[in-house]
């Protein structure tokens, strides 16, 4: 369908390659049912089918990537390529992005820095979607953060990817879809009440009230300010402003654990340590591994979807004129 669009080849498998590793992880929000909205960007014009992408080189171990307002996940695997280039040279590497758009789970660019032998540190930011501590209507995004570290076992970093709100949007996106209600104290309606209804949600709360907020302030600053986007409530919204252009920030680190103490044991001492923490309960998990255990039932058994979801698939098939899904 992506190819249908418009798309190259290689960016529309980069694209589809990343939502289909986020279902098999269980991260449904953020997987392929997210295929139809981006197929309404690409055919509305306010993502890019073809970006020219070139990172403009600010130093030895920093750089600006501008996305020319194509897809988010393209643009992101490019910067956290060229952030493992960088640190190949100077030990890390930090790049920036701008005009950007919705780039998936952020975990997909840190595991892809694993994949270098490299720790990763990834943040995005996002619309007004998510009440400030204390308040009542929404300001800063999700705005998700994702720190990951190789293991002896390449497919299975340790990784941390997480909102810093107490659910990703997606998560209410997805309630309305299948007409579920979402758990009270996750969400608000316009007045600022607790709300279970998906329809009347506006916002939802922020991860541990203050932390939560005080961590979504700093990632807005990293990725939106830092980059020369904007911010906040003055951000283009994911599904409200469909007709606009996102103009998205984000920023990827990559870190070289050969130039620091850590040196070439930073693999072995990951996999000792998930070894060890073990030992300490038979329900203990290692960050990352839930996506894990999702993959491998997942490959088995596949990726299940919704009625819902399927219906807007065969939509837009029949309308590219792709073959539809087996129902």
């Amino acid at each position: 369908m992506f190819v249908k669009m418009g798309v190259p080849e290689p960016d529309a498998a980069t694209i589809v390659n990343a939502l289909v590793k986020t279902s098999l992880w269980g991260i449904d929000s953020h997987g392929i049912a997210r295929i139809t909205h981006y197929l309404g960007r690409f055919g509305n014009g306010t993502i890019n089918k073809t970006p020219k992408l070139e990172l403009n080189k600010t130093a030895a171990a920093t750089g600006q990537l501008d996305g020319d307002d194509g897809h988010g996940i393209v643009i992101m695997t490019a910067a956290t390529n060229h952030a493992i280039n960088l640190a190949k040279e100077a030990g890390t590497g930090v790049v920036g992005v701008s005009n950007s758009s919705h780039c998936g789970a952020i975990g997909l660019y840190t595991r892809q820095v694993t994949e270098a032998g490299m720790v990763g540190i990834a943040f995005t930011h996002a619309d007004a979607l998510v009440v400030p501590h204390g308040g009542n209507k929404p300001f800063f995004g999700t705005n998700p953060i994702s720190i990951a570290f190789p293991t002896e076992n390449n497919d299975e970093p340790i990784c941390v990817d997480m909102a810093t709100s107490i659910v990703p949007w997606n998560y209410v996106m997805n309630a309305r879809r299948e007409q579920k209600k979402v758990p009270l104290g996750l969400g608000v309606d316009k007045e600022g009440n607790d709300c279970e209804y998906p329809d009347e949600v506006v916002a939802v709360k922020p991860m541990a009230e203050h932390k939560g907020y005080a961590l979504a302030f700093m990632v807005d600053m990293l990725c939106g300010p830092l980059n020369g986007m904007n911010y906040g409530p003055n951000m283009t919204s994911m599904y409200k402003d469909l007709h606009k252009k996102r103009k998205l920030g984000s920023l990827v680190i990559a870190i070289d654990p050969a130039r620091f103490g850590g040196r070439d044991t930073i693999r072995t001492v990951g996999t000792a340590i998930i070894n060890q923490v073990k030992t300490h309960g038979d329900n203990v998990l290692f960050p990352g591994q839930p996506e894990y255990i999702s993959k491998k039932e997942r490959v088995e058994h596949g990726i299940p979807v919704s009625e819902t979801i399927l219906e807007d698939f065969n939509k837009w098939s029949d309308k590219l004129g792709v073959t539809r899904i087996a129902q």
